[in-house]
């Protein structure tokens, strides 16, 4: 049988189709997507910036820094660490040259002690809309996508009543959040809020594209008081349609023998145990692929080392599913 010998032209067309072939591999490789990203929750940071006793001090300018240290890109603010500057052009700035230095993106401004959105008092619940209205404007300054705000209403109004008076205020201030191309998201953080079905009916209510929930793992209650609780798995589920672009992986004591992926609260009165696993689950086949912030409130560890072991769960949990 007669062999006809390769020619130059015959090789290299065999070594372009490997190269591409390469190439094909290395591109797909590299735009696989991430089932979630890791993001930091300042609060998680709390005895430090708030230099209580025992914690070394941290100056809320260098939380950006201490994050990308932990190996976390996405930082997510607390309005209490930087209560006074909220219309501090040059503060902010520091903030956001901070922030970009460390290659690192800000997501959100977490809003508390600004009124109640649902307070049954019109010109109180008008003022309170106001108050966030400077939130807003900081975090669009940052490059944040949203502001984390309560749905508070009065405690002894009826159940339907509060829904109302906090969907009010909601649709009314994602009304300003709109013009800045920012989302207003409510945390289950106490209150009715914790409970899954009342926020959800609050969404519906308050019916606006901007509004939308930051779930937290940890803050299902249907009375906190007395330490009952809502189911968190069943809450995250209802909870996972109404989130834009982020939600708080609330994390307590780790390694406590209950499990691997397990985290517990163990005061009395506040005990709860989250099994991470259950709950990422729900998230990535929700179809979520946004971030995850870590908020650790533990006392077994100090919060760099919460941080670190909340962060080290989360990324097993992230290489399991990928």
């Amino acid at each position: 049988m007669t062999t006809t010998a390769p020619t130059r032209r015959h090789f290299l067309q065999l070594a372009t189709t490997a190269f591409a072939a390469s190439l094909t591999g290395v591109s797909r490789a590299a735009v696989k997507k991430e089932p979630f990203k890791i993001s930091l929750a300042e609060w998680s940071l709390n005895k430090r910036l708030f230099k209580k006793a025992g914690a070394e001090p941290l100056d809320h300018l260098d939380f950006a820094k201490t994050a990308r240290g932990l190996g976390i890109e996405g930082v997510e603010y607390v309005n209490q660490m930087f209560f006074d500057k909220a219309t501090d052009a040059a503060y902010l700035g520091e903030m956001k040259k901070r922030q970009d230095g460390e290659g690192v993106e800000g997501l959100l401004i977490m809003c508390d002690r600004e009124g109640n959105l649902g307070d049954p008092d019109e010109a109180k619940r008008a003022k309170t809309i106001e108050n966030h209205l400077k939130w807003l404007d900081a975090a669009a300054t940052l490059g944040c996508h949203s502001i984390r705000v309560n749905a508070a209403s009065d405690a002894k109004l009826s159940y339907d009543e509060q829904m109302k008076l906090a969907a009010d205020g909601l649709h009314r201030l994602c009304v300003e959040g709109d013009k800045r191309s920012l989302f207003v998201v409510v945390e289950n953080h106490g209150g009715l809020s914790s409970n899954g079905l009342w926020l959800t009916g609050v969404m519906k209510a308050a019916d606006h594209k901007r509004v939308g929930i930051l779930p937290d793992f940890g803050n299902f209650y249907t009375d906190r008081i007395k330490g009952e609780l809502y189911n968190p798995y069943k809450g995250l589920r209802e909870f996972m349609p109404w989130v834009k672009k982020g939600m708080s992986a609330k994390a307590y004591d780790w390694d406590t023998g209950a499990g691997k992926f397990y985290t517990e609260d163990r005061r009395e009165g506040r005990e709860i145990t989250l099994d991470f696993q259950r709950l990422i689950d729900i998230v990535v086949k929700a179809g979520y692929s946004g971030h995850i912030g870590i908020e650790y409130e533990g006392d077994k560890h100090t919060e760099m080392e919460g941080i670190a072991r909340t962060k080290q769960a989360l990324d097993e949990l992230k290489a399991m599913i990928g």
